[in-house]
C-alpha cells in the first residue's frame, strides 16, 4: 500500500476552507425525519441580523457543535438549528443611522418604505454573521434556516398573541415602564442594565398651606419635583404624625398637594416623607393609584420638560436639573446636598439613561404562566447546568412582574390589535375583522407598536419547526435536548421558552439547560468594543486555525465559570494541532504496510497493550465527561492521552522497532489503530484537521464527521499493563527529572542504581530494562542497589528510589554551589509563604482557593528543600 506523504508543515487556512467547502458541497450536515434513528436537537440562541462574530460567539457556538458533532459520531439523527433574530431596536437604530447619514429620518420615509429599507439591508448585511460561523467549523443544517420574521415564524408569533389575548393574558394599560429617550421605545425591566454611580442626595423644604411649619424631602431626582402631586408619610411613624391631613406647598410652582398615609413608605429613610411623582416613578405611581393623585407627565418621548410647566418648559431633563437646584437654592427651599451613590438604569442597546414612562402598554400576566415554569425545574423535568443557577431561576420567577411587550418600533411583529374607526373598539385577531363587533362598522386601523424582540424567540423551541401547524418535524425534533447559552439572558430567554413551551405544547422546550460563563480580559472585563478589549475574532482564526481556538476555549473553560482570553491560552491550541500533524507524519511512514488492529490485544507485548488499555479508558471518560457537559474534561482527556501516553511514551517505545524496515508489525499495527481512534475522538473539537488527517491514515468512513464514536464500554482493559508500565515510567522519570535538574548533557549515558521499596515493581523493572536504558539513556542499570552511590543524587518515590551518581558527568563543585544556591532560593520563599500562612487575617479574606494553592506551595517547597539538602550532603561526601 502506498503511503501519502503529509506536507511538513500544517497550513489550517487551507485546509479549514476545503472541509467547509466540502461539508457544504456534499450536504453533510442535512437531517431528516428518520423514524429509524433517535434525534439529538440543538437549537442556537439566534444572532442578531446586526451581529458579527465575536469571541462570546467563538465559546457558545464551539460547545454546541462539539455536542453536536459527538451525538452524530454516536448515530443520532443530530439537528443543529440555526436561524437570526430580526433584533428589533439593534436593526432600527443601525439603519436609522444609514438615513440619518443621507439626511433623512424613518418619519420622511414612512413606515412601509422604512420597512421596505431595513430588509433590504437585512438583505444585503444579514448573512454576513453565518459566513463567519462558517469559518469557525459549525455543522448546522443551514437547510432548516429560520429567521424570526419570515412568513412562517411571523404566523407562530401573532398566533400566540391571540390566543393568550382570548385567554385574558394579554391586556393593555396604563403603567410605569422604563422608556429610552434615544431609541424611542419602551423597555422590558430586563432590558434595562443598572449601573452603579456616584450621584447626590437633595434636601428640599416644602412649606405648608396652614403655616404651621415645613417639611423636608430627599430625592436624587430634583426636577422630578415639577411632576409632584403628593407626599407620602408612614401611618406608624412617631416622627411624621404631626404632619397627618395637612397640605404643602409645592416650591418652584406653588401647587397645593396633599399629605396621604401609606405603608410602603420607608420611615426610616431621610425625614420619613417621600415626594410622589406618580407619571416618572413605579412606586410613586402605585401610591397615587391607591390615593387618588392625577399623574402629571413632565416629560415628552425626548426626555424634554414640556411646556408650560413653569420657566422650564423645553430643557433637557439634565438642564432641567441645574435650573431646578438654582432657583430652590435662590428662593431658600434647598436644604443641604450629600454624595449619595445609587444605582441608574440604561438602554442595553444605547446606554442612554432611562426614563419612568408612563404610558398605555400591552401586557403579558406572566404569573399564571410562571408556576409551571417553576415546578418542571423543581421536579427535574429541566435540569440547569451548573446547578446553582437554579437559585437564580426560581427567585426571578417567584418575583415576576407582568411583561410589557409592545415597543414604539416599526422594525418587527405588528401587535395584531384593530381599533374601530368609528367606535374605537378593539378587536385582537391575526387578520383585520370584516366588521366591529361593537358598531359594524368596517374600518379598522391597526395599533402602531410592535412586539418585544423576545416576544417572538422565546417560541424558538416550536415556531422554528412549523407550529401551529403539527408538522411531521414538530413531533419528532421537539423536544430539543439541551440548550446552551449564556447566563446572562436566563430570564430574557431560558425562563421565557420554557413557558412558552408548556402553554403551548404541554411540554419543556428542553431537557437540560447548560450555562456558559462570559469572556472578559485579563482585567476581569467583559470583552467589548467600547472598552477596546476585544479582539478581531476574524484575525483570531486566521492567526491561529479555527480548530486551534475551538480547541483551546473548551479546553480552559469550565462549566458555568467566565472564561478569561488571552492568547497565550490559545497558544495551547496551536501546539496541540502541529503536535498532531507532525506524530502523523511521523507515523506514516511506518505503517504503510499494515491497516490497523488484527492481533487479539491480550496477546501483545506490554507497551502495546498499555496503550490500548489507556485508549479505552480514555474513550469511557470523555463519553461520561460529554454526557455531563463536562466538555473542558472530554478535551483534556484527549489532550493528555494524545500528547504524554501516544506521544511522549509509545512513540518513544516504538522507535528501536523502526530501526528494522520489516519487523515489530504488531507495534505498527498497534500505533496506527491508537492514532485512528484518536483522530475520531479528538474530531469533535478540531474537525478539519480529524478530516484531513482521517483520509492520510486509511480511516474507513470517507467522512470523519460521520464515522462511528466508540463510548469504550466494550473496550480492551489490562490494569496489570497498566500497573507494570507505571513503575516503569515512574522510573524512567526519576532519571529524567535528575538528569534535568543536575544539567547532564543529553547525549550522556548514565549509571543508575535502584532500591526497591515496594516488590511489586520489581519484576515489571526488571522485565523492562531494556525500556528503561533506551528511554532514559542509562548506560549502567544496577538494580536491588543495598547502598546509595557515593556522589549520587536521589530520587524517591514511594515504590522505589532511584541513584544517579553525577562524577564525570558534570562539575561536582558546581553543582554543590547550585544545590546551594537552591537551598537558600527555598528557604526563602517557604518563610515568605509561612508569613502569609500565619496571617490570620490573609488567611480569613483571601478567596480559598489562593490559600490553598499557598499552602501546596509550601509543601511541596517543603519536599523539594529535603531532597536537595540529601543531594547536597551525598555530594558533599
Amino acid at each position: 500500500m502506498t503511503t501519502p506523504e503529509l506536507p511538513k508543515t500544517y497550513e489550517p487556512n487551507a485546509v479549514e476552507k476545503k472541509w467547509q467547502d466540502w461539508w457544504a458541497d456534499h450536504d453533510v450536515f442535512r437531517t431528516e425525519v428518520r423514524t429509524d434513528k433517535k434525534p439529538f436537537v440543538l437549537f442556537i440562541p439566534p444572532p442578531n441580523v446586526t451581529g458579527a462574530l465575536h469571541m462570546g460567539h467563538v465559546l457558545n457556538y464551539t460547545i454546541q457543535d462539539v455536542l453536536t458533532r459527538w451525538r452524530r459520531l454516536q448515530g443520532r439523527e443530530a439537528l443543529w438549528l440555526p436561524g437570526m433574530d430580526h433584533a428589533g431596536i439593534a436593526t432600527q437604530n443601525v439603519v436609522e443611522k444609514k438615513l440619518h447619514e443621507e439626511g433623512l429620518s424613518r418619519h420622511d420615509l414612512g413606515r412601509e418604505k422604512f420597512v421596505e429599507r431595513v430588509w433590504e439591508w437585512k438583505k444585503e448585511h444579514g448573512d454576513k454573521i453565518f459566513e463567519q460561523f462558517r469559518k469557525l467549523g459549525a455543522s448546522f443544517d443551514l437547510n432548516r434556516f429560520r429567521f424570526t420574521l419570515d412568513e412562517g415564524y411571523s404566523r407562530s408569533v401573532l398566533e400566540v398573541f391571540v390566543r393568550l389575548h382570548e385567554k385574558g393574558l394579554v391586556y393593555r394599560g396604563d403603567y410605569i415602564t422604563s422608556w429610552c429617550p434615544r431609541c424611542h421605545t419602551v423597555l422590558s425591566d430586563e432590558e434595562v442594565d443598572h449601573k452603579d454611580r456616584n450621584g447626590s442626595l437633595w434636601h428640599i423644604r416644602y412649606t405648608l398651606e396652614d403655616g404651621s411649619g415645613d417639611l423636608v424631602v430627599a430625592t436624587t431626582r430634583p426636577e422630578t419635583m415639577l411632576g409632584d402631586t403628593g407626599i407620602a408619610i408612614h401611618p406608624e411613624s412617631e416622627k411624621t404624625r404631626h404632619l397627618k391631613g395637612k397640605i404643602a406647598i409645592l416650591p418652584l410652582l406653588n401647587r397645593k398637594i396633599p399629605l396621604v398615609e401609606d405603608d410602603r413608605v420607608d420611615p426610616k429613610f431621610g425625614t420619613g416623607c417621600v415626594k410622589l411623582t406618580p407619571a416618572h416613578d413605579p412606586l410613586d405611581f402605585e401610591i397615587g393609584k391607591t390615593h387618588g393623585l392625577d399623574p402629571i407627565r413632565i416629560f415628552d418621548e425626548n426626555a424634554v420638560v414640556k411646556e408650560g410647566i413653569g420657566r422650564f418648559g423645553g430643557m433637557s431633563r439634565e438642564l432641567a436639573r441645574k435650573e431646578v437646584l438654582k432657583d430652590l437654592e435662590e428662593q431658600g427651599f434647598l436644604v443641604k446636598t450629600e454624595k449619595h451613590a445609587h444605582a441608574v438604569g440604561q438602554c442595553y442597546r444605547c446606554d442612554t439613561v432611562v426614563e419612568p414612562w408612563l404610558s398605555e402598554q400591552w401586557f403579558v400576566a406572566m404569573k399564571e404562566l410562571a408556576a409551571p415554569a417553576l415546578e418542571v425545574v423543581r421536579d427535574g423535568r429541566v435540569e440547569i447546568i451548573p446547578k446553582r443557577w437554579e437559585g437564580v431561576y426560581y427567585h426571578w420567577l417567584e418575583n415576576i412582574r407582568d411583561w410589557c411587550v409592545s415597543r414604539q418600533l416599526w422594525w418587527g411583529h405588528r401587535i395584531p390589535a384593530w381599533y374601530c374607526t368609528s367606535c374605537e373598539t378593539v378587536h385582537v385577531s391575526i387578520d383585520q375583522p370584516s366588521e366591529c363587533t361593537g358598531c359594524g362598522a368596517e374600518e379598522f386601523r391597526q395599533d402602531e407598536d410592535v412586539l418585544d424582540t423576545w416576544a417572538s424567540s422565546w417560541l424558538w423551541p416550536f415556531a422554528t419547526l412549523g407550529w401551529p401547524e403539527k408538522t411531521k418535524e414538530l413531533g419528532y425534533f421537539f423536544p430539543s435536548d439541551i440548550l446552551v447559552t449564556g447566563s446572562e439572558i436566563i430570564f430574557f430567554w431560558v425562563a421565557r421558552m420554557i413557558m412558552s413551551s408548556l402553554e403551548f405544547m404541554g411540554e419543556v422546550p428542553f431537557r437540560q439547560v447548560f450555562l456558559h460563563g462570559i469572556v472578559r480580559d485579563s482585567k476581569g472585563r467583559k470583552l467589548s468594543k467600547s472598552l477596546g478589549n476585544s479582539p478581531d475574532t476574524l484575525k483570531i482564526l486566521a492567526k491561529y486555525g479555527a480548530d486551534a481556538v475551538r480547541f483551546a476555549t473548551v479546553l480552559t473553560t469550565a462549566p458555568g465559570q467566565d472564561q478569561i482570553f488571552s492568547e497565550e491560552r490559545l497558544e495551547t491550541g496551536r501546539r496541540f494541532a502541529n503536535k498532531i500533524w507532525n506524530a502523523t507524519r511521523y507515523v506514516l511512514p511506518h505503517t504503510g504496510q499494515v491497516e490497523g488492529l488484527t492481533r487479539e490485544p491480550g496477546t501483545l507485548n506490554l507497551p502495546e497493550r498499555w496503550i490500548l488499555s489507556r485508549l479505552t479508558r480514555t474513550k469511557r471518560a470523555m463519553t461520561e465527561h460529554l454526557e455531563g457537559a463536562r466538555l473542558n474534561d472530554a478535551a483534556y482527556g484527549i489532550y493528555d492521552f494524545f500528547w504524554h501516553d501516544y506521544c511522549d511514551w509509545f512513540l518513544e517505545i516504538s522507535k528501536p522497532v523502526f530501526e528494522e524496515k520489516e519487523g515489530g508489525v504488531e507495534t505498527r499495527e498497534v500505533l496506527l489503530h491508537v492514532i485512528q481512534e484518536s483522530i475520531v475522538l479528538l474530531s469533535p473539537f478540531m474537525p478539519h484537521m480529524a478530516e484531513e488527517l482521517g483520509g492520510y491514515l486509511g480511516l474507513k468512513n470517507r467522512c470523519v464527521s460521520l464515522a462511528n464514536w466508540d463510548d469504550g464500554g466494550a473496550g480492551f482493559i489490562d490494569e496489570e499493563a497498566e500497573g507494570e508500565m507505571q513503575a516503569v515510567q515512574e522510573l524512567v522519570c526519576a532519571v529524567r527529572t535528575i538528569r534535568s535538574e543536575s544539567n547532564v548533557p543529553p547525549r550522556e549515558e548514565v549509571r543508575v542504581a535502584v532500591r526497591f521499596l515496594d516488590d511489586s515493581v520489581r519484576g515489571p523493572v526488571l522485565a523492562q530494562a531494556g525500556m528503561v536504558r533506551a528511554l532514559a539513556r542509562v548506560g549502567n542499570l544496577e538494580l536491588d542497589a543495598t547502598d546509595r552511590p557515593k556522589g549520587s543524587i536521589a530520587q524517591v518515590s514511594a515504590k522505589m528510589e532511584v541513584f544517579v551518581p553525577l562524577e564525570g558527568l558534570v562539575d561536582l563543585e558546581k553543582e554543590r554551589e547550585r544545590l546551594s544556591r537552591e537551598i537558600e532560593r527555598l528557604t526563602g520563599d517557604i518563610d515568605r509563604i509561612g508569613k502569609k500562612l500565619a496571617n490570620e487575617n490573609y488567611v480569613k479574606r483571601a478567596p480559598a482557593d489562593v490559600v490553598e494553592k499557598d499552602r501546596d506551595r509550601e509543601r511541596r517547597g517543603k519536599e523539594m528543600l529535603t531532597r536537595i539538602k540529601d543531594n547536597l550532603e551525598s555530594l558533599s561526601d
